[in-house]
Parts: C-alpha cells; structure tokens; sequence
C-alpha cells in the first residue's frame, strides 16, 4: 500500500466533517487550510437519514474528491453514528471545525466539550475567512434556487452541477 496510509499512525490527522450539500468555498477553504497542517485530512460526509439532501451523499463524496484533488492529503468518505467513533476508528485526534461567527461557538463549544469528555479527541475552531463569513450550503442553495448567482461562492465543477440539481426540482 503507497500514499498516506501507509506510513502509520505517526502522521497527525485530522477530520473536517460536515453534510457539504454542495461543497462551498468557505468549507474548502477550512479544508485546505487543515490540509497545511495535518499530513492527513479526512472529509467526513455525514449520513442523515432523516434530512433529504440535494444530493446523494455518493454524489457529494465526488464533487469534494474532485474539488480537493490537488491538495494530495486529502480524504473523503462517509459516516453515520457519532462523530468521535469515525475519529476513534481511524485514529483521528483532532476535528477542525471553521467558525463564521458567534453563535456557531455557543453550539460548536458544546459538542467539542462533549466530544472530548467521550473519547479525549481534541477539536480546533478555524475562523472562517472573512469573504465566507456569511456563507452556507442551505444560503447557496436558497440563492441559487431563485437564479441569484453563486458562481462565486462554489467551487467551478459544482455550480453546473447545482444549477441543473435545481432546475429539476
């Protein structure tokens, strides 16, 4: 086996989970960023059975592979259950979260404390860069879905994809 998993567990990893439906640029900046600092990021793509997402979470699992495929260090894949269990399975220590404003550290302080009293597994809150600071799958989507024009706030490969998704609904 070649590539970063196999070189052992002395590789810092970390995960950046979320549903991402769509990618947008504010979550691929939080990845890239981590991506400089862990020798392995792990996208988690979350399984809600109760949400009906835009897309599958096959075809979200795609459209981030390709929109990270030049940061080398990347890895994504799916998850249902709790969080830290994904973590204590792959021997991920960390979660990099992004923090667009206040009221996502009154939620995402609770469920890093949470975390952390469950298995030990540590999160570190990354301030979303200031041009993203407002931006969300669900406000994409929104926009999008009354023609208002996020080609911008996607990355390249995934507004196409969104635009066709929305016409057909």
């Amino acid at each position: 086996m070649t590539g970063p998993e196999s070189e052992g567990p002395t590789l810092r990893r970390a995960v950046c989970p979320g549903s991402f439906d769509p990618i947008t640029n504010g979550h691929l900046d939080i990845i890239a960023r981590a991506s400089k600092l862990y020798d392995v990021v792990h996208v988690a793509v979350m399984i809600n059975q109760s949400k009906k997402g835009l897309f599958t979470v096959e075809e979200r699992i795609e459209l981030i592979r390709e929109v990270t495929a030049d940061l080398g260090n990347v890895e994504v894949e799916s998850f249902h259950g709790l969080l830290v269990d994904f973590c204590k399975q792959r021997d991920i220590p960390a979660i990099v979260k992004g923090l667009r404003a206040v009221s996502d550290f009154d939620y995402e302080l609770q469920m890093a404390q949470m975390n952390n009293g469950l298995t030990g597994v540590e999160t570190l809150f990354v301030p979303t860069n200031p041009t993203y600071s407002f931006l969300s799958s669900s406000l994409v989507k929104e926009v999008a879905a009354w023609g208002g024009d996020v080609s911008h706030l996607v990355p390249p490969t995934v507004l196409p994809r969104l635009t066709e998704r929305l016409a057909r609904k």
